[in-house]
């Protein structure tokens, strides 16, 4: 038997063993030296709403990047997580998914770390994950910040357009998204006049 089926009759075991409910057995994966099954133990434990803050806390903390993104994909169904921390990690996978992570969160603390990925960020995928991230949480501080993503990328234009339009009734956010009515992308256009004329 290879590595990979190996590992794919392990996870199948955490999944009976998570229809069955066998809360001792899923938990004795966490410690796996395998990430994907560290990971897949994790989920299973949030699907039995059997995850404790020990759980989210030692998810955050995990040396593979792996078990760190599928700790944000859970967000806030798994206790015990501070994703703000992994803003500053070092991988660029991590920060896009923690973005995500603290957005769903609507972690008002996270709002300035959150400007600052949105805005000097290398990678496009990270400043459009913290650019939503402003959006799903709703904090005014940020309009100036999203403002001024209506000059990046068309996807990440499309996404501050989104954001922007949390506050429709603020007279800089409504000024900046008619001021894409023009936009070069069509699909920035489509949401401009969707927000403007619903």
């Amino acid at each position: 038997m290879t590595g990979d089926e190996n590992e794919a009759r392990l996870r199948a075991q955490i999944m009976l063993a998570s229809y069955a409910n066998d809360e001792q057995r899923v938990r004795e994966f966490l410690n796996n030296p395998a990430p994907r099954l560290r990971a897949s133990a994790l989920s299973a434990l949030v699907n039995m709403e059997a995850a404790c803050e020990q759980d989210g806390r030692m998810a955050v903390q995990d040396p593979e990047p792996i078990v760190r993104i599928r700790a944000c994909e859970l967000a806030p169904k798994l206790p015990g997580a501070d994703y703000k921390r992994l803003l500053s990690d070092k991988e660029y996978t991590v920060i896009e998914a923690a973005c995500f992570a603290v957005g769903e969160m609507s972690d008002g603390h996270a709002v300035p770390k959150l400007q600052a990925i949105a805005l000097k960020h290398k990678e496009p995928i990270c400043r459009e994950s913290a650019v939503a991230a402003l959006g799903a949480i709703g904090d005014s501080k940020a309009i100036p910040c999203l403002i001024e993503k209506l000059n990046d990328s068309h996807n990440i234009r499309r996404r501050a357009v989104l954001a922007l339009s949390v506050f429709i009734d603020d007279d800089d956010a409504l000024a900046a998204i008619r001021s894409r009515s023009d936009d070069r992308d069509w699909q920035v256009r489509q949401i401009v006049e969707t927000i403007l004329f619903k």
